[in-house]
């Protein structure tokens, strides 16, 4: 049988449709190696918002002229986008929020609220970001229950051997982990996460903002419960995000906003709330941003999250390779084939702001500071890294610009 070969992606034609990179910074290309922050945006999605705005603006599901039909075809459209995108067993499963941060505070204050309390365990990653971290730890102090950190190893992977003791005799209820670390880029299990969850009688909970913009989710297959994502990380507009429900959970849950939209009906004595996902959506609907997030997946699927994998595989690569050159430099995390496309480091003797501003000099931007991941960077022994990350737009030179940059970097400070 014959194999044929996928093609690779280009990035330097990808780097085309982005027009963040006509500018220059400080006189220099522009580098932009902090995709793990935001990602830039293509003219693709730029050109549909701006033709939604132009001609179908108007609010949805409440006028039954053409263009609020127009507006309400084009949010449903996306939230069909991103069910297929998932591969959730229905569209009504997928709420729009602002963000994955509000889509993980859904969870906890709806869910959480109403089904944890004294003897229950609460359990999250020392990986995680504090938007899948600090919400579980505030519920549990509110409910009673107790908040539990499982531990990373040496090399930043999650102790797996370790959930049974750290747990206890308690009552698992929640288990909450990121997909892919946005600190070091760890590829996290979280088809065996959520079946041991689930053995224990645990919903899982899976924050994949920094695993949509770069590989295949299938909710049915991570096995999780929730999942929760950003459209601004993935090439779509900032101010929209999804949360991922299964059905069952999502209809148990009392809302998290009220007001206008998400009612059945409202009466004096008593008010009545909406099927989903129309429940959890109070007020008016972020539609031209629901356009812009179904633009950047019909973008990103154009291109192949394959591509796009093994991609950031190969730049990953020759990062480390590179920074390993540099004995003045640390890096940190887990090995290649376990890690997506971000390198954290440290400069011997040079504050990551220090090293960031410098870069920033030679027009290469990087994330330096502690990533809204301070557990991690305790465990990890310092106050904050140097990140650098990668996407369909990143090229090898942007990382040689990055080196070179880390010369004069160490040439200033020595």
């Amino acid at each position: 049988m014959a194999v044929t070969a996928q093609p690779a992606l280009d990035a330097y034609r990808v780097r085309a449709d982005f027009p963040i990179f006509e500018q220059t910074i400080h006189g220099k290309p522009l580098a932009f190696l902090d995709s793990a922050a935001s990602s830039q945006k293509p003219r693709q999605m730029l050109e549909a918002m701006v033709r939604f705005y132009e001609t179908s603006y108007a609010n949805v599901h409440r006028g039954v002229y053409e263009l609020a039909e127009r507006a309400t075809a084009g949010l449903e459209n996306a939230r069909e986008r991103v069910a297929t995108l998932l591969n959730a067993p229905a569209a009504r499963e997928v709420v729009f929020v602002r963000n994955a941060t509000e889509g993980i505070n859904l969870v906890a204050y709806a869910w959480g609220l109403s089904n944890l309390g004294p003897g229950d365990v609460v359990v999250a990653t020392e990986l995680e970001h504090h938007s899948n971290f600090v919400p579980w730890q505030y519920v549990a102090r509110r409910t009673g229950a107790d908040f539990r950190v499982l531990p990373l190893d040496d090399s930043g992977e999650l102790r797996l051997d370790a959930l049974d003791a750290l747990v206890g005799g308690g009552r698992v209820k929640v288990v909450a982990a990121g997909i892919v670390s946005n600190a070091l880029g760890t590829v996290n299990p979280i088809e065996t996460l959520a079946r041991w969850a689930h053995e224990h009688g645990a919903i899982v909970v899976a924050d994949a903002a920094q695993a949509a913009p770069h590989r295949t989710l299938d909710v049915q297959a991570l096995g999780c419960d929730f999942l929760a994502l950003s459209g601004h990380k993935m090439c779509g507009p900032s101010g929209i995000g999804v949360l991922w429900g299964r059905a069952e959970l999502l209809e148990a849950m009392e809302p998290f906003l009220t007001g206008g939209h998400m009612i059945r009906s409202v009466g004096l004595e008593r008010t009545t709330w909406g099927e989903l996902p129309h429940k959890f959506e109070a007020g008016t609907a972020p539609m031209a941003e629901a356009v812009g997030l179904a633009a950047a997946i019909d973008y990103l699927e154009a291109i192949g999250f394959d591509a796009i994998e093994r991609h950031e595989h190969e730049l990953t690569a020759y990062a480390l390779g590179r920074l390993s050159e540099l004995p003045w430099v640390t890096t940190f995390g887990p090995p290649l084939e376990r890690r997506a496309g971000i390198v954290s480091f440290d400069v011997d003797g040079v504050h990551p702001h220090d090293v960031a501003q410098v870069l920033d000099f030679e027009g290469v931007a990087i994330r330096a500071g502690h990533h809204c991941c301070q557990p991690l960077m305790r465990r990890l022994g310092v106050t904050a890294t140097n990140r650098a990350s990668f996407y369909v737009y990143t090229v090898r030179e942007e990382i040689d610009r990055l080196v070179e940059g880390l010369y004069r970097v160490r040439k200033a400070f020595s």
